[in-house]
């Protein structure tokens, strides 16, 4: 494998030798990784299914293996993405620099913990072909090379899109640039809700009808999963408060065009499609996070409907939010698990404030009382509080049809949560590269401009190739829900538990590059930083993805 020549220099086609020895590199890593899943999986499963108390012991070895295939499985997506461009090709191969590196420092290790004698991670480790990849993809010339086809980009890597796609995102690009950025540090400054005139322009654009059918007010006649990751991109690349209002209205329109009746979707997609009413989601509680199954908030059938009580924490824009999509406990059996449960759509009126208690006509009580966040500020998070609560008959999702099916509902509304959480972490890792670059650029050190220092140069390129890495995994995990939603469920999961972890680590990383003044709240990157930390919390804790999503799916794939 030469690599020597500068890629610039060299024809960039898609079968070019330095783009084919990469991906191959990555493929003979991702067998050396499945030969360490397989020795796992001797240990930790029984008659093809995972036994619990020895998933437990190998938690930490599973973690690590469940990132270091999520990783894999984005470098190979973008290897296979087809960018023809210069800086896409130095981006990809910069992406697969990274992963063989990261593959060639845990997998020996791996291997010595799982007690796998077999040859292929270490052989992996010590191949000629990996460490000359390493090796150049690390080197200064090639970051030089890199930036140097970054200089005056507003976009770092093309997205491949076709053209009404690429409409749409600079339709919101240019919306976010314009509308949400300038009050952005003011929102979060000041735990301030996002105003209503704003909501009103975002919804005039179409931002909350992604997922609903042109018939009950949306823009769709057939799912764009793409299209919606695009606009979420753009909104948080502004605000990644702003572009989350999108993500309720998704998995509630979701939920009631996969299970709702005919008169349920009349009434409440219109309003949910114009943005006249918001919507919340309601699933956490006190003692029951990522553990839906096991939820205690109970809904008890009474006449004309059902009363809600218990107790729900988590509950971002519940204040302001007329509609909420609650999944409680509806059927009482002991023993039913997650089968007992049902998703409601609770009717309320909208509240401006921290606090707010609503008493229907028909009695009960609901009062909500927003929690201090660090960050992910402008929507509020409330714990609820139902006490006999009344929701109508007619607002069970599914009608009496829809009862016990609220956890299928609920987690075909996570895989499209989850995949838009992805498309939050592009728009706010772009947002800090583009603002850890600028910087860089413009600050003087020792008499030269920052960004001309070697640490700096491989900090900006890491970042930048971890972005498109991240961009292309997610984009085709979008096209591949709306083609086979069952079958994308993992791709969804892996993307967004890739991108967030990235994201993380590229904000804090332009925090950095500012120095002092990336503590300063004057400066955006400030709130990028702690906005990404909520990131791999919420739709799936990292834990929970990686241990009881990705790695039984890998164990048992590796059973079979």
């Amino acid at each position: 494998m030469d690599l020597r020549t500068p890629l610039r220099e060299q024809t960039l086609l898609r079968d070019h030798p330095l783009l084919r020895d990469a991906a191959a590199i990555i493929t003979r890593g991702e067998s050396a990784l499945h030969t360490l899943i397989a020795a796992l999986g001797r240990t930790c499963m029984r008659s093809g299914k995972p036994a619990p108390a020895e998933l437990e012991r190998r938690q930490s070895e599973g973690f690590r293996l469940a990132h270091l295939y999520a990783q894999t499985f984005a470098a190979r997506r973008t290897l296979s993405s087809g960018m023809l461009g210069e800086l896409e090709a130095l981006l990809t191969v910069a992406a697969a620099g990274l992963t063989a590196n990261l593959l060639r420092e845990q997998l020996p290790v791996l291997a010595m913990q799982l007690d796998c004698a077999e040859p292929g991670p270490l052989a992996f480790a010590q191949e000629a072909g990996v460490l000359d990849l390493v090796r150049h993809t690390s080197s200064a010339s090639f970051h030089a090379q890199v930036l140097d086809a970054i200089e005056g980009r507003q976009s770092f890597g093309a997205d491949g899109l076709d053209e009404e796609r690429h409409l749409l995102r600079q339709s919101f690009r240019s919306f976010a640039d314009k509308r949400v950025k300038p009050v952005a540090e003011r929102w979060h400054r000041e735990d301030q809700l996002i105003p209503d005139e704003l909501i009103r322009a975002a919804a005039e654009l179409g931002c909350f009808g992604l997922s609903i059918p042109q018939a009950y007010g949306g823009v769709q006649d057939k799912p764009d999963s793409l299209g919606m990751v695009l606009v979420t991109e753009e909104l948080c690349r502004g605000s990644l408060i702003f572009g989350s209002l999108i993500t309720r209205p998704e998995i509630l329109a979701r939920a009631l065009l996969k299970g709702g009746t005919e008169r349920q979707r009349a009434k409440f997609l219109p309003p949910m499609a114009s943005g006249e009413q918001m919507v919340a989601i309601s699933v956490t509680e006190p003692d029951f996070g990522s553990d839906v199954a096991h939820i205690h908030c109970s809904a008890r059938r009474v006449a004309g409907g059902w009363r809600l009580n218990g107790t729900k924490l988590w509950c971002t824009f519940a204040g302001r939010a007329e509609l909420i999509g609650l999944l409680a406990r509806s059927e009482p059996e002991p023993g039913l698990g997650y089968k007992g449960l049902s998703m409601f759509v609770v009717e309320k009126p909208a509240y401006y404030g921290h606090d707010f208690e609503h008493r229907p006509a028909q009695g009960g009580r609901l009062a909500g009382r927003a929690i201090p966040t660090l960050g992910y500020r402008g929507m509020h998070s409330y714990e609820l509080v139902f006490e006999d609560y009344p929701v109508p008959a007619e607002n069970l999702i599914g009608e009496e049809g829809g009862r016990g099916k609220g956890f299928y509902l609920q987690m075909e509304g996570f895989a499209f949560g989850r995949l838009q959480t992805a498309g939050r972490a592009l728009g706010l890792m772009q947002a800090a590269l583009e603002a850890a670059t600028g910087y860089a650029r413009e600050r003087q050190v020792f008499g030269q401009p920052l960004i001309r220092f070697g640490l700096t140069q491989e900090k900006l390129v890491r970042m930048a190739a971890l972005v498109h890495m991240s961009r292309q995994a997610c984009y085709a995990a979008a096209r591949r829900l709306d083609e086979a939603p069952a079958e994308a469920q993992m791709e969804a999961s892996l993307v967004k538990f890739l991108a967030c972890r990235q994201a993380e680590w590229i904000t804090r990383e332009a925090q950095q590059i500012h120095g002092g003044m990336g503590y300063a709240e004057e400066f955006a990157v400030s709130r990028l930083f702690v906005d990404a930390r909520v990131l791999s919390i919420f739709e799936g804790a990292e834990e929970v993805l990686a241990l009881k999503v990705i790695l039984p799916a890998l164990l048992k794939a590796h059973g079979e």
